[in-house]
């Protein structure tokens, strides 16, 4: 395994930086389970790193403050039973952080508005769902007939024929004919 640490393009770190110690993992590891030193702990100095330039020195100490501890990135692996495995996944730990912690920053976004045609596939959507939910309704229950576009209940329509039912009953009853006062309203029809 290589000393030296490449961490991107730009950035390797020297093997003489980082410092790694070993203990015994916990976990399963059958007949060797207390006897081998395979948890890797891998320390890197960024405080007083001569390969990091001010700038990243910066930038990673800023981005991962809560991750130092004493200006010291510490990262632990135990996950294999092979100390050879775990160093390997340490090394690996370490270089995907400093390269996350290094990275420029993102872009802010620029707002933008909808297009003319986003909108209108929007709402001819949300018409289309509207329509689905109208279909499934109870159709038997008045309250929510009366919210559906262009019904009519015939209120109107059953109001008026009770009317020219009292002017009808009231006629007959009294023998004028036709001419007569309206039961309802107390008005005159001819």
């Amino acid at each position: 395994m290589p000393d030296d640490l490449r961490v991107n393009g730009w950035l390797v770190l020297p093997g003489s930086e980082l410092h790694e110690r070993f203990s015994r993992s916990s976990g399963p590891g059958g007949q060797s389970v207390n006897t081998a030193d395979s948890r890797v702990e891998l320390s890197f100095d960024v405080e007083r790193s001569v390969a990091l330039p001010g700038w990243a020195r910066d930038r990673i100490t800023e981005r991962l403050a809560g991750r130092l501890a004493g200006g010291v990135l510490t990262v632990a692996a135990s996950e294999q039973r092979s100390q050879l495995a775990n160093r390997q996944g340490a090394r690996a730990r370490l270089a995907a952080l400093l390269r996350d912690a290094v990275a420029p920053p993102q872009r802010p976004r620029v707002p933008t508005r909808p297009s003319r045609g986003a909108n209108e596939r929007r709402l001819e959507a949300k018409r289309n769902r509207a329509a689905v939910k109208r279909a499934r309704r109870d159709r038997t229950d008045p309250e929510l007939r009366r919210a559906e576009p262009g019904y009519s209940d015939g209120t109107l329509t059953t109001i008026a024929s009770w009317v020219d039912l009292a002017i009808t009953t009231t006629a007959s009853v009294s023998g004028e004919g036709f001419s007569s006062r309206c039961g309802t309203c107390g008005g005159t029809q001819t």
